[in-house]
């Protein structure tokens, strides 16, 4: 588990260039949740990102959206909700 402040990356997100800051600990948790979904790290962002604008009153930015659904996930991988 690697701690430590947020790291900025660029992705692509439908053909758009866009930058995310996550702490290290999201950004692996994030990558192994895209290869345990058989996705390119980009397309599971991009899932998220539509998932966020889909949901009303959901997370006002991207990068709450992915802390917020790596959470989520966290919860119903030890049965939680």
């Amino acid at each position: 588990m690697a701690l430590g402040p947020p790291t900025k990356r660029s992705v692509t997100i439908a053909g758009h260039e866009t930058s995310i800051s996550l702490e290290p600990i999201f950004w692996e948790a994030l990558e192994g949740a895209a290869k345990k979904h058989g996705l390119p790290l980009n397309a599971l962002i991009a899932r998220i990102d539509v998932d966020r604008l889909d949901t009303p009153g959901g997370a006002p930015n991207l990068t709450s959206a992915i802390r917020q659904w790596l959470f989520a996930k966290a919860l119903q991988d030890r049965g939680g909700e």
